[in-house]
């Protein structure tokens, strides 16, 4: 995979003041690539823009108002057509399995928010384009309080593989990364308190090869690595980083 490929093209990352959209937007911008990122607030992208200057380009935003993605849209066509697209913007939060209105404020950002990401920028895809959507390894497994939180990536798992299919005739190609224990800020949006976060950590680095959760950059790295023409045959696939959880 060649840095030159990614030098000029423009990508687009919602989610992307933290975490794996902080972490893919950082890797994409060292690769000469624009960057248009969406996230409700600024978080560390202020520090991006002053290493790489007007190479990004930071919308605040949320997903789940059309409003906000029609504003995405606009910004996105005074840069050119888009090579990358990553509707990264996702939320966890623990509720009782059958708490139906857990999934409804979930499937929002994690189905619905990227779904609706997708089809918003659809007419202002290149031709080709890559997409990658962010899934879960825990789709794999069980989460006690997570049911919502995996239904609602589970779904949207379902939903890419077919749009995989239905959107290669216009030459996009729709892959999915669902990473494992990724030490991001989302486990401290889940509820738990810090005694609380400590035995889940414990618990979950004992399934893990090599006994610690991954950092942002490993995911950011394979989401490149799918973006690229070196997976130009690849569609409809989860890659499941996960540091060996699932293999226990």
């Amino acid at each position: 995979m060649s840095n030159d490929e990614f030098k000029g093209r423009l990508a687009v990352v919602t989610g992307a003041s933290s975490g794996i959209g902080l972490a893919l937007t950082e890797r994409l911008l060292q690769r000469g690539t624009q960057v248009l990122a969406m996230a409700r607030r600024s978080g560390h992208l202020h520090d991006l823009h002053e290493r790489f200057g007007d190479q990004l380009h930071w919308l605040a935003g949320d997903v789940t108002r059309q409003a906000d993605l029609d504003k995405l849209a606009q910004h996105a066509r005074s840069l050119g057509p888009i090579d990358y697209l990553v509707p990264n913007a996702g939320i966890a939060q623990l509720a009782d399995g059958l708490d139906s209105s857990a999934f409804d404020r979930q499937w929002a950002v994690n189905g619905a928010g990227a779904l609706n990401t997708l089809a918003t920028l659809l007419e202002q895809l290149a031709k080709p384009a890559s997409v990658v959507f962010i899934g879960t390894f825990l789709s794999q497994v069980t989460f006690p309080g997570l049911a919502a939180y995996i239904a609602s990536k589970s779904a949207l798992k379902a939903q890419a593989r077919t749009l995989a299919v239905e959107l290669a005739t216009q030459g996009v190609r729709i892959n999915m990364v669902s990473p494992g224990p990724t030490a991001t800020p989302i486990w401290g949006t889940l509820g738990l308190d810090d005694t609380q976060l400590t035995e889940v950590a414990g618990t979950v680095n004992q399934r893990l090869l090599d006994g610690k959760f991954l950092d942002a950059g490993a995911i950011a790295d394979v989401i490149v690595f799918l973006l690229s023409e070196d997976a130009r045959s690849i569609h409809g696939q989860d890659l499941v980083v996960d540091n060996g959880y699932t293999l226990r």
